[in-house]
């Protein structure tokens, strides 16, 4: 390699090493040491010692997600998870309350101060014995922001992994969290000794990386179209006259739960319910104005008939002359409805194909056993089902998206054995045919969701096309596909010509201007 690319390639690696990282990177960087402290040689021990891990700081403005990377990255890693916010902690429950214990030294016998166990390294003992997982993540929130008394057992932590005499066990990533010192005034500085046994990363509050994980969890439509909109009012901490106002990714999260909750018992969210969670009065406002405007096209648009293909007649010409923003509104409308209807056709088949798993494993067992009735077995089958979930979820290492598939598995199989038993079903080949007859009642439900998505995408292409052709709609609406998790899922598996002829399309446009741009540097 020619010395001046390596030099070139050197300062590009500092470079990013130095760089803030937004929360997805944060959260990939998270999974990676999760990955590599819990590596063991071919003795069993681990391959970088306890002394030698050094505990991760992440540190960044409050509200965008470091406490929910930390959850994601357990999960994704399947380990545990013990939290504690630091500031909640005296130095006694830290450190353990001290003992009087009497012990001999060179024959004589002398009276000592010895302490019990720390609260924090005992919770992370009783999350092994609780859940059966070895490794784990212990999560300490407000690191830098503890009491004066409490600071020197948590510096001492950070440098030893050890409260008093107790260490933290093997196998367990310590990762701490603060705010920096202009958010939050109780702030301490850690001395250089301090920093010097940890990796702090720095996280940038970023719109983009948010987004994403925004479309896999489902927040709500409106705030999504509003922020693509409007990405600068998506995070703002500011004093003003009145008082500190600010908004944050934790406030839209938390707003997008109570849309959804007020939708679905027939409420209407004003601004007095939004400044609640955008706790600044021009944000909220301003959300206000385009939260009703959002419902007022909802209602006079007929979403729902438009992907069913009976759209109004007098929506073309409504639309037609509608302003720009009123079209791009009803656009996002669009591809709200139809990502809610591939996440049903998606975790319908999630659920076939685990549910096939299943009876896959259960057929032998039914068929081979003679002295006991098949609603037996299930019953004993779902109830293990049922307690290995509800260990994953004390441990914090299954997603809610799995653990409501989960909870449907062990409802089916409760009215399988419920059925077995009403129908008195007792030889073991009729009640496997029983339940062969009751699964594929689950294979017609599969497909008939999957119906619906496909008619649904090929409806709102073709509408999109009829209406606004190859234009600045139809980026948004295939770019909004191609982003959501469930679509992508459903495309992949179940196919759809005009995504990926448009996709294709705007790929290639979307290539031309680069090379024009480029060209034209070169003609200047």
């Amino acid at each position: 390699m020619d010395k001046w690319v390596k030099y070139e390639y050197i300062c590009q690696y500092f470079e990013w090493q130095e760089k803030e990282l937004n929360i997805q990177e944060a959260k990939e960087e998270l999974i990676r040491t999760v990955k590599v402290y819990t590596r063991k040689d071919e003795t069993g021990q681990y391959k970088i010692p306890l002394i030698r891990q050094r505990p991760v700081f992440l540190i960044g403005a409050p509200g965008i997600g470091k406490t929910a990377i930390v959850e994601q990255a357990a999960k994704a890693c399947h380990v545990g998870l013990v939290s504690y916010t630091m500031t909640h902690h005296t130095r006694q429950s830290a450190i353990g309350l001290p003992e009087i214990e009497k012990k001999t030294y060179q024959g004589r016998t002398y009276t000592v101060t010895d302490y019990t166990m720390s609260e924090i390294i005992a919770s992370v003992y009783e999350k092994m014995e609780e859940t059966g997982c070895k490794e784990g993540i212990l999560f300490l929130d407000e690191i830098n922001c503890v009491s004066e008394t409490l600071a020197p057992a948590m510096l001492q932590f950070l440098q030893y992994k050890s409260f008093g005499n107790h260490k933290i066990p093997g196998g367990w990533v310590i990762v701490a969290a603060g705010n920096p010192p202009e958010y939050n005034k109780a702030v301490r500085e850690f001395d250089l000794a301090t920093m010097d046994r940890m990796r702090k990363i720095e996280i940038e509050t970023d719109f983009e990386a948010w987004r994403s994980y925004a479309e896999r969890y489902g927040i709500h439509g409106a705030i999504l179209s509003y922020l693509d909109a409007k990405k600068d009012q998506f995070y703002c901490v500011e004093n003003t006259a009145d008082g500190l106002q600010f908004v944050t990714a934790r406030g839209w999260e938390d707003l997008s739960e109570m849309l959804w909750s007020y939708e679905e018992m027939g409420e209407k969210a004003g601004e007095s319910l939004i400044v609640q969670y955008l706790q600044r009065e021009e944000t909220a406002h301003d959300f206000a104005l385009y939260l009703a405007l959002y419902y007022k096209y909802k209602k006079e648009y007929d979403i729902a008939g438009i992907l069913k293909g009976n759209a109004p007649k007098d929506t073309y010409r409504k639309l037609s002359g509608a302003p720009f923003d009123e079209r791009i509104n009803v656009v996002h409308h669009l591809t709200e409805k139809l990502e809610t209807i591939l996440k049903e056709a998606v975790q319908e088949d999630e659920l076939t194909t685990t549910l096939y798993e299943i009876l896959k494993k259960m057929k032998a067992p039914i068929l081979e056993e003679l002295k006991r009735q098949t609603s037996e077995l299930i019953g004993e089958w779902r109830v293990e089902r049922k307690r290995i979930l509800k260990i994953k979820e004390n441990a914090n290492l299954i997603e809610e998206r799995e653990a409501r598939t989960e909870r449907k598995i062990i409802q089916i199989l409760q009215e399988y054995e419920e059925g077995l038993k009403k129908e008195a079903v007792h030889d073991p080949e009729e009640s496997f045919a029983w339940i062969k007859r009751q699964f594929q009642e689950q294979v017609n439900r599969r497909k008939q969701k999957v119906q619906i998505g496909s008619q649904a995408l090929e409806y709102g292409f073709s509408f999109i096309e009829e209406m606004f052709g190859l234009s600045q709609e139809m980026v948004i609406f295939v770019t909004a596909l191609s982003k959501n998790y469930d679509a992508v899922r459903f495309i992949s598996e179940f196919g759809c010509d005009a995504f990926f002829v448009y996709h294709r399309e705007l790929l290639f446009s979307e290539t031309r201007r680069e090379v024009l741009k480029e060209i034209a540097k070169y003609q200047k």
